[in-house]
């Protein structure tokens, strides 16, 4: 094939990639076409060897408007990519609808929660460390005191930053009556597995060998995982049944405690729905 050849392939291929000519384009004194709306230029000059020989071409680059116009496009292309996979990772994470807008700013910040929200937010900053040493937290206190819905927050501050969570309890995995390895097999491939209201799952053998497994295997994965209960730390360190003690040694060893404390948001929520209904329902 002659240099003829390549060169007409080669300037076919420039014509192709050459960008859209904008009023007032001109020639400048570097010989390159210049772009007659920012004024930078729309050609770069190349030398290239064909078959030995030596020969200069002027291929397009992108002036600063068509660089913004591709910068754009690109954000734009990112941007939907960035909303597919978050949609993807919402389905993928088993949440409650009731819990799906829940974020930090949502959680109203009293005296009782100041302390787990900051850990809350230094844990979510710090994921990619606390993934890497494989360190879960262990929310605990009475129920109405926001666990559940700071693990919540939690889980969709990490799916704003695309990691991937599942926020489950064992109570729904005890009701998957199917073989259980496939279920394990897939809570372990997220970054982190949130198990909600550890302790109302029932007391029997079979129950706690589940949750043994379920707990163990994400030991033996190496990742994180975020509890919630109504069980004090004594009672986890001290359960009269062995199977218990099993279960809350491996996960004390790999989760920080954070106590919640304070009146019950629930008891709260409930009086004012009450007082509400009584008004529209009762009162002339």
């Amino acid at each position: 094939m002659g240099v003829s050849v390549f060169q007409n392939v080669f300037d076919m291929l420039v014509q192709k990639a050459s960008y859209p000519a904008s009023e007032g384009d001109y020639v400048g004194e570097d010989g390159l076409i210049h772009c007659g709306i920012c004024g930078k230029k729309k050609q770069c000059r190349v030398e290239i060897e064909l078959q030995g020989k030596k020969v200069i071409r002027t291929p397009p680059v992108p002036c600063d408007c068509r660089q913004k116009v591709i910068d754009e496009a690109v954000k734009r292309e990112e941007s939907i990519e960035r909303a597919e996979k978050l949609k993807l990772l919402r389905s993928m994470s088993l949440m409650d609808k009731k819990f799906e807008n829940l974020y930090f700013s949502s959680l109203q910040q009293t005296k009782f929660n100041e302390r787990p929200l900051k850990i809350a937010h230094r844990y979510v900053e710090r994921f990619d460390l606390m993934y890497q040493k494989c360190q879960g937290m262990l929310f605990y206190g009475p129920p109405g005191t926001g666990k559940s819905y700071l693990a919540a927050a939690i889980a969709n501050e990490l799916i704003e930053m695309q990691k991937s969570i599942i926020m489950t309890s064992f109570v729904k995995i005890l009701d998957k009556t199917a073989e259980s390895e496939s279920l394990v097999d897939s809570l372990n491939q997220a970054d982190l597995l949130i198990i909600d209201d550890l302790g109302a799952e029932r007391e029997t053998s079979y129950a706690l060998e589940r949750v043994y497994n379920v707990i163990d295997s994400r030991y033996r994965a190496n990742k994180p995982m975020l509890l919630t209960t109504n069980l004090g730390v004594d009672e986890l360190k001290n359960s009269d049944n062995i199977q218990y003690r099993r279960v809350y040694d491996r996960i004390l060893e790999i989760c920080y405690p954070v106590e919640f404390t304070g009146p019950s948001w629930r008891r709260k929520e409930a009086g004012t729905r009450y007082n509400e209904m009584l008004k529209l329902l009762e009162e002339d």
